[in-house]
């Protein structure tokens, strides 16, 4: 079972925040004290944050740090006021942008998005204008090692609910409904194999292959600008981005 390979771009994304990983934790931080705003602190009871700490504990985030963020969020509910919007537009090339955003001054953080778009050579779009290029999927990346048995775990995935199963070079992509990403979330981690990466996410349907030094710099520099703000909590695009 398989459809086009996005292993390698799961795995380039992966090591860009492990690049970055001090960013990467305050974007979670604020994600766990949303969570925790909406459905409680308490993860058995809010499947949301359950998700969040999963996603924190594979960008190798200790349980030290995760549950200290969580108790902070749940004494300082009054003061977490953030708003979730999503930007779209386009880099060079064509390559399609959709940028999520949490913010508490949503003048900051359009600017600061536009910004990026414009260094870059690209330009912001209405809403609607890329999204119909992806798809909303949960995404969980495995990589290969010992005691990772492939068949096992691509039944193991299956039987939890996932839609699909591909195997690579590096490891192993599973792929699956957002109503059921939890479920073979966790069916995974009860298992005891160990979790690459584990969003739902936006997937592009077709990727966009840029062929010149200069769209290729402006395109990262696109993505370098859009992952320092603080605001910007995911950023997905259509390049084929070279692993």
């Amino acid at each position: 079972m398989a459809g086009h390979s996005k292993f390698a771009n799961i795995k380039h994304k992966k090591e860009r925040q492990d690049a970055k990983r001090g960013k990467v934790f305050t974007k979670l931080g604020r994600e766990l004290a949303v969570a925790v705003k909406l459905g409680g602190p308490d993860p058995a009871n809010n499947a949301r944050l359950k998700d969040i700490m999963a996603k924190a504990r594979a960008s190798n985030m200790s349980n030290d740090t995760i549950e200290r963020s969580i108790k902070k969020a749940a004494g300082e509910l009054d003061n977490v006021n953030y708003e979730a919007i999503t930007y779209e537009g386009y880099g060079p090339g064509g390559v399609a942008v959709i940028v999520e955003t949490l913010t508490d001054n949503r003048t900051r953080t359009v600017a600061n998005v536009r910004y990026a778009f414009t260094k870059g050579g690209g330009n912001m779009g209405q809403s609607g204008s890329v999204v119909f290029q992806f798809d909303n999927m949960g995404q969980i990346a495995v990589e290969k090692a010992p005691g990772v048995d492939e068949e096992e775990l691509m039944m193991l995935a299956l039987d939890a609910g996932a839609k699909d199963f591909a195997a690579h070079d590096e490891g192993y992509e599973i792929v699956t409904d957002p109503t059921e990403f939890s479920a073979v979330r966790e069916a995974i981690e009860t298992a005891g194999i160990p979790i690459l990466s584990a969003d739902v996410a936006m997937v592009p349907q077709m990727t966009v292959a840029l062929t010149t030094p200069e769209d290729i710099k402006n395109m990262n520099k696109i993505l370098n600008f859009l992952e320092e703000d603080d605001d910007v909590q995911n950023v997905y695009h259509n390049w084929e981005e070279e692993a």
